[in-house]
């Protein structure tokens, strides 16, 4: 009987688990749907204020203004530092999300340091942050005050001061490795290169603008603008693939509790059946003895 205690007690273990489990993936599914407003919230300006630049972009201007102007090359002494900025998240029960992203900035920092490259690693979430600190690297900067509601504001402190030097000529190149949230169900982790900005390239005939003031001023002022903006969906697409990757974790871990509980609950009803099977028998042998 000592045994049939042990699985009632294991039964009721895991059954307290998957409400947990349970409890978190409707938080997580909940916690998905703002995230993915938030998410096609940014789309419509993202895409006017990158059309705005593709139309003003020339060549001239993108060798006189230094977000456009490629650095020269490291052979020919330009700058030899990168950044890279790692957002993940920072809490973990979200399966292989984090992982993911710590894998392709593992791959994206082999691959900069063997062409030359010192990488100086910003980190955005707990979880890259603890994992870097672990690995004894430092880090050249380290924020987990963000969380999942980001602002524009968070966007402007986590790249303004990459912009100056940049354009300082202290950095090669601004780069972001980020969750891209294509669906509830595929979040797969991206590298995108911030710096120098790549303008948007843009199908048909460019519009013919009468521009006040001229078009390098306001190119001036949208391009901050712009990279703020890259950082700012950075954030809300992590955040919302976040969302999404602990629903799938914690729904599977609901159901594979719930099957657990199922081979545990016969295996107890068999055991019980064993034991009561066993009592009857003891009892009419018993009695059987007696008449005999």
């Amino acid at each position: 009987m000592a045994k049939g205690r042990q699985l009632k007690r294991r039964i009721r273990s895991i059954n307290n688990t998957r409400k947990i489990t349970r409890t978190m993936e409707l938080v997580a599914t909940s916690k998905l749907k703002r995230a993915m407003d938030r998410v096609s919230a940014t789309r419509p300006y993202a895409g006017a204020l990158a059309e705005v630049i593709s139309d003003l972009w020339t060549a001239e201007l993108a060798n006189e203004y230094a977000l456009l102007k490629h650095p020269i090359p490291i052979e020919k002494g330009g700058p030899t530092s990168v950044a890279l900025l790692l957002i993940t998240s920072n809490r973990g029960l979200a399966g292989a999300f984090n992982a993911n992203l710590i894998k392709e900035a593992r791959r994206r920092i082999t691959e900069l340091e063997s062409e030359g490259y010192s990488v100086a690693l910003h980190c955005v979430g707990k979880k890259g942050a603890g994992y870097f600190k672990y690995l004894g690297r430092p880090l050249a900067g380290d924020r987990s005050d963000i969380g999942d509601v980001p602002e524009i504001a968070h966007a402007a402190s986590l790249v303004d001061h990459l912009i100056d030097e940049y354009a300082a000529g202290q950095l090669a190149a601004v780069e972001v490795v980020q969750a891209r949230f294509e669906s509830a169900l595929s979040t797969p982790p991206a590298l995108v290169r911030l710096l120098p900005v790549k303008p948007p390239t843009r199908s048909g005939p460019r519009p013919d603008y009468i521009l006040r003031p001229d078009a390098g001023t306001i190119l001036e002022t949208l391009l901050p603008l712009y990279i703020r903006n890259v950082i700012y969906r950075a954030l809300a697409e992590t955040a919302a693939a976040e969302h999404a990757a602990r629903r799938t974790a914690m729904k599977n871990a609901t159901d594979n509790a719930g099957e657990i509980l199922r081979l545990l609950d016969r295996r107890f009803n068999r055991m019980r059946q064993a034991q009561i099977t066993q009592e009857i028998a003891e009892i009419v042998g018993g009695a059987a003895a007696l008449e005999g």
